[in-house]
């Protein structure tokens, strides 16, 4: 049975971050990911720019240049990229993990390829994977989507955006240029305040001189291939509709960390159990890197402030390693 000390699940930012660490500390180590290098950010939208600037996003030290100083997906994408390949980090694309599962002091990794052994398993999965459904009649239909990707697909078509946050915003003001009839669709009293402060003001204006139509404390009832049924605070609304993006944000794979063994707080933030000086779960051994840290708290966690928690990890695991007895409360 082949054996490393350590196996990382997610090929994100973080991810790498952790496979860094290990190859600078000596440590065995694989990456799986279930599909492209940072998967996550491949998918963003094509135009999205991030909130924060170049060198917040820098893992291990290694500059990141950027046109301007909040560089763009197309930038992360290959600033990651590059860091990989030069690297020549150990890791395996398009192969999601199914299981993990431990059996004394191993862990037996399964994807639809191989079952890895490894000692010590750190997930660093994210949250992009589950949207927060609707939970309406019709959110199955071909033309609802929670993910965006590209305005032109839009362009004279009636949209329908759901959500106020910087996904929504962006969306709907990127297809709105390109020619799309937008309406935005937000079920609390206005544009999120943590949407990006050069943006919030543009989404203003915009509603504001009915560019773009807003229904504030509204909810879509059901989809239809023509139209949708919203509940307004004025009443029932039928909206005239062709495409719906449902950016209601997204969650962790909470069932996958449970079937790891990994215990949630019991309220609805479902925070999974680790000590935040290791960042070991309550399985000995399993640790969490990045914004699954935070549970349904998706805004808790960034780049920018979990980059460190490869040094966290990769300091523990080296701790223990000649000291096979040795583990961490957590809390």
């Amino acid at each position: 049975m082949a054996m490393t000390d350590l196996i990382i699940i997610g090929g994100g930012p973080i991810g790498i971050a952790c496979g860094l660490e290990a190859k600078k500390k000596g440590i065995s180590y694989r990456i799986l990911e279930k599909g492209p290098i940072v998967n996550s950010l491949f998918n963003y939208p094509v135009n999205m720019q991030f909130f924060s600037s170049s060198e917040r996003l820098e893992i291990d030290g290694i500059p990141f240049i950027s046109n301007e100083a909040k560089p763009k997906r197309n930038e992360a994408l290959e600033y990651y990229r590059r860091i990989v390949t030069s690297n020549e980090l150990n890791i395996q694309l398009f192969e999601r993990v199914s299981e993990v599962q431990k059996d004394g002091d191993i862990f037996a990794i399964s994807t639809p390829k191989a079952t890895y052994h490894a000692r010590n398993v750190i997930i660093a999965t994210g949250f992009y994977d589950l949207p927060n459904t609707l939970d309406v009649p019709g959110e199955d239909l071909p033309k609802v989507s929670h993910y965006y990707k590209d305005p032109h697909f839009y362009a004279s078509q009636k949209l329908a955006v759901v959500g106020a946050s910087n996904s929504a915003v962006d969306a709907a003001l990127e297809c709105w240029r390109k020619g799309a009839e937008v309406t935005m669709i937000v079920r609390g009293p206005e544009i999120g305040r943590r949407v990006k402060y050069w943006v919030r003001p543009d989404i203003l204006n915009r509603i504001e001189e009915g560019s773009i139509r807003a229904y504030f404390n509204s909810s879509i009832q059901e989809i239809s291939p023509e139209q949708l049924v919203l509940d307004t605070p004025e009443g029932t609304v039928m909206l005239p509709n062709d495409f719906v993006l449902a950016l209601t944000g997204y969650q962790p794979n909470f069932d996958f960390l449970k079937a790891a063994g990994i215990e949630l707080s019991e309220d609805e933030k479902k925070r999974p159990q680790y000590n935040p000086e290791t960042m070991q779960t309550n399985v000995p051994g399993l640790y969490l890197a990045g914004v699954i840290c935070g549970g349904m708290e998706t805004h808790k966690w960034f780049i920018e402030n979990s980059r460190e928690h490869a040094q966290i990890i990769l300091r523990d695991i080296l701790s223990k390693k000649g000291n096979p007895k040795a583990a961490n409360q957590t809390c």
